[in-house]
């Protein structure tokens, strides 16, 4: 499996890849901001809004693909416009696909974008994740800290309001 960093031209050359591993991603279960089910072309959409937010610097995306060049998964970081919050940066959409679960990917795909973080001059980074989700033990595990619980704060990809868990973690710099 390959990790590769990609600009906004190749995020949009390859959305229809992408929405495949969101469409997958949705349909598991996982909340990723996205009611079930998820047509292939608003998924598509969706990664073309995000090729033009990388293109303007806006977001990083990493994406893991295959020997058969499927994308396998996915993660990105999203920096804020503020003058104030130029140390800090959002994790977005780690993704793994179903077939490719259970291996590790979600874990390289995550020191992947911390590695990319602290090169980049970034000391924290914070993300949101549903609460009681499989996503909240990998991330304790590599170290990041709870910052609290939001009740209701969206619904899962089958309906129904769940809660999420604000997580944040310091970066050397």
């Amino acid at each position: 499996m390959r990790l590769e960093r990609w600009d906004g031209a190749r995020v949009r050359e390859r959305a229809d890849d992408l929405a495949a591993l969101l469409t997958d991603t949705v349909a598991s279960g996982a909340s990723v901001g996205f009611l079930a089910p998820l047509g292939h072309a608003d998924a598509v959409a969706w990664w073309r809004e995000r090729a033009d937010a990388a293109r303007a610097g806006h977001i990083a995306v990493w994406a893991a693909v295959d020997p058969t060049d499927r994308v396998a998964g996915t993660v990105g970081l999203a920096f804020p416009g503020k003058p104030n919050s130029r140390h800090r940066a959002e994790l977005v959409k780690l993704m793994v696909h179903r077939r490719a679960r259970g291996r590790g990917l979600g874990r390289r795909l995550l020191a992947t974008a911390e590695d990319a973080a602290v090169a980049g001059g970034i000391t924290l980074l914070h993300l949101d994740t549903e609460t009681g989700s499989p996503a909240e033990e990998l991330y304790r595990s590599a170290g990041w800290t709870a910052a609290g619980t939001i009740p209701d704060y969206a619904a899962a990809p089958a309906g129904g309001l769940r809660p999420t868990t604000l997580y944040y973690k310091r970066l050397p710099g």
